[in-house]
């Protein structure tokens, strides 16, 4: 069956284009070529992000995280319940106030001054109705149930995400909460004990299973889970003002005595501590809006305060894509919506897209280009400066006039007697066939013969030299420069292959740096500009190889500093007459072997402009006045245009 697609109109819930390795890399190819570190390069981007694909980055995203805890924190009121529960009692004892005219005198009198002195802190004056002999059966049933209520309210504040799994605390339920703490207690202490735990865990979670629906699959997920609600807990009771403070814990006291429960929550809390430090134990918010807050509600709102803590610090410390595979994106989507759990998802694979593609590879905890992410670097770069190009201004290196040679075209032609015998088998038995129909063997004969046409091969030797002199990145010129050297590696490599780059980078002293380190080179944080070395090495580099030969110079300052007679480094700014004495020597050299020299001036300052006319003349070479945006433009197109003019020539 034919497969059918179907389309409509952009609405912002369709899944997009999923990012890819090169689409990466193009990312931070800039970046990289500027510093020169991989690693930085993915550290920035990660802080940065991609906007142009909707991936926020970490920056972005702690925004996000101080605006969401900043909305709480304006939001709530930790002391509502107090008041809440005042109003509640209030309300009990004037039910019961109304009843006291159906008794004697003398009885409602006594029974109104009880009520008068009851105590004004909340733990005391519940336990004071506790004692207190109700009158009216509806007075005493709304009592009752607020204290129900209470209670379950302080369980669940304790254990806020088993929430869902406590939802009617009777007591039968309460005893088994208690069942389960106590349980949990005496594992805790085994494992502190050193003891295996393994097939008493497995018991525990056959009793109390239903308790936990995280479903955690092993202890120490169960005691991760436990620390983070308790740790809630906790932090709600440390923000809240020493009266708030006191009131709950002296409630604590009050109504989770009778069960029990509050020494075995005072005893998972210490046990816990322990078994898990790093919980978030000592936290503490500073709420200032007018909503209240429940204590099961007020947990739970601690609770998301904490995790927006822990994945803010999972985001500060991120130093690679890597350290993101521990956030948790399920609730990174509860706290920050679908688009921050996208990205974080999308951030966290840069590192695993770039290695499984295998431009990247780890060695030794740091990520390096392989030898195919240097070429996709180069590609890049080329790409990025071919876009600035006219069309109609770049050929494919063809030749009009067909000719011997050595490259072969995609043409072919009848062979003829004196042809070099490049036979085309393909067309050679297509026109036997045609000659005399199928079957085999198939029987040639000499018109049959087609043979590849080929053009003539020229051979380009070609040196850069870049400026890597301090001046170059303090005025802006290292980027455009490096990027040139990259595209016309790639140009080379990929277009001429039979083409021969050398590279030079010059300072204070000359260098020859290979292709590959191209990526991670970096200015030199030395004074000099010493085109002398340059020249000198370059000039050597190219007396081993054959063809048309030449020097390209990118640079942005004036001859600086030479190597003396001793082998020394001469320096003097401004130029010295010995230094360019010795610097325009060396270019008679390259004269005299047939090199010559193009430069390209990023910084056409007038002493530059006096001395690029001089290398000129005694070289006859060419000289570009250009800057860092049209740098590739110039240099590219013309060695491209002279290497058409070179063939065509041949």
């Amino acid at each position: 069956m034919p497969r059918r697609f179907g389309y409509s109109r952009w609405d912002g819930t369709q899944a997009g284009f999923e990012l890819d390795a090169e689409e990466v890399l193009a990312q931070i190819t800039d970046d990289v070529l500027y510093h020169g570190d991989l690693n930085a390069a993915l550290r920035r981007l990660l802080q940065g992000g991609m906007p142009d694909r909707d991936v926020a980055g970490i920056r972005e995203l702690l925004e996000q995280l101080r605006r969401r805890r900043r909305e709480d924190l304006d939001r709530y009121d930790l002391g509502g319940p107090y008041n809440e529960l005042a109003q509640a009692l209030r309300e009990v004892v004037d039910t019961e106030r109304a009843a006291l005219d159906a008794l004697p005198e003398a009885d409602a009198a006594r029974r109104a001054l009880e009520l008068d002195l009851l105590p004004p802190d909340l733990a005391r004056r519940i336990r004071a109705l506790q004692e207190y002999d109700f009158v009216f059966e509806e007075a005493r049933r709304r009592f009752e149930a607020l204290l129900d209520d209470l209670r379950q309210e302080l369980v669940r504040s304790q254990f806020n995400r088993m929430a869902g799994a406590m939802s009617d605390l009777d007591p039968a339920q309460l005893q088994r909460v208690k069942d389960m703490v106590n349980d949990l207690n005496r594992l805790l202490e085994m494992r502190q004990e050193g003891q295996d735990t393994t097939r008493e865990f497995d018991d525990f979670m056959g009793r109390h299973g239903d308790l936990f629906p995280a479903n955690p699959r092993t202890l120490d997920e169960l005691l991760e889970q436990m620390a983070a609600q308790m740790a809630a807990a906790q932090a709600m009771f440390d923000s809240m003002t020493p009266e708030q403070r006191s009131q709950l814990r002296a409630l604590s006291q009050q109504l989770l005595a009778d069960v029990d429960l509050q020494w075995q929550l005072d005893r998972l809390g210490h046990n816990l501590r322990q078994a898990v430090p790093d919980a978030g134990w000592d936290r503490a918010y500073d709420f200032a809006g007018q909503d209240p807050l429940g204590l099961a509600e007020g947990a739970g709102v601690l609770d998301r305060l904490g995790d927006l803590d822990d994945l803010e610090n999972v985001l500060r410390s991120a130093a690679n894509p890597g350290a993101l595979a521990d956030v948790d994106v399920d609730r990174a989507r509860e706290l920050l919506g679908e688009d921050a759990a996208r990205s974080l998802e999308r951030l966290a694979e840069l590192s695993r897209l770039l290695a499984d593609s295998g431009l990247v590879e780890n060695r030794e905890g740091r990520l390096e280009l392989t030898p195919k992410g240097l070429r996709r670097i180069g590609r890049n770069a080329l790409a990025d400066l071919f876009t600035r190009l006219s069309k109609d201004r770049l050929g494919r290196h063809t030749v009009d006039a067909p000719g011997s040679g050595h490259e072969r075209s995609d043409a072919t032609k009848p062979y003829e007697f004196g042809d070099p015998f490049n036979l085309n088998i393909e067309r050679t038995v297509r026109n036997a066939l045609a000659a005399r129909g199928g079957g085999t063997p198939v029987l040639l004969s000499p018109d049959d013969f087609e043979v590849d046409r080929t053009e003539t091969l020229t051979r380009t030797s070609t040196v850069l030299m870049l400026d890597l002199s301090l001046s170059m990145p303090m005025r802006d010129n290292f980027l455009a420069a490096k990027k040139v050297a990259m595209a016309l590696h790639s140009l080379i490599s990929t277009q001429y292959p039979r083409d021969y780059l050398g590279i030079v980078g010059f300072s204070e002293l000359a260098r020859e740096m290979k292709p590959r380190d191209l990526p991670e080179v970096s200015w030199d944080f030395v004074y000099g500009t010493n085109m002398h070395h340059g020249l000198t090495l370059s000039r050597k580099m190219l007396a081993r190889q054959p063809g048309t030969r030449q020097i390209v110079m990118i640079t942005d300052g004036e001859p600086t500093a030479h190597v003396r007679d001793d082998g020394g480094v001469f320096f003097h700014y401004p130029p010295a007459r010995q230094t360019v004495d010795a610097t325009l020597a060396e270019v008679v050299r390259c004269t005299r072997e047939g090199i010559s020299i193009n430069t390209f001036m990023l910084d056409a300052t007038p002493y530059l402009k006096a001395f690029v006319d001089e290398l000129t003349r005694l070289n006859r070479g060419r000289a570009f006045f250009t800057t860092p945006e049209t740098l590739g433009d110039y240099v590219l197109v013309d060695f491209i245009e002279q290497k058409r003019a070179r063939r065509s020539a041949s």
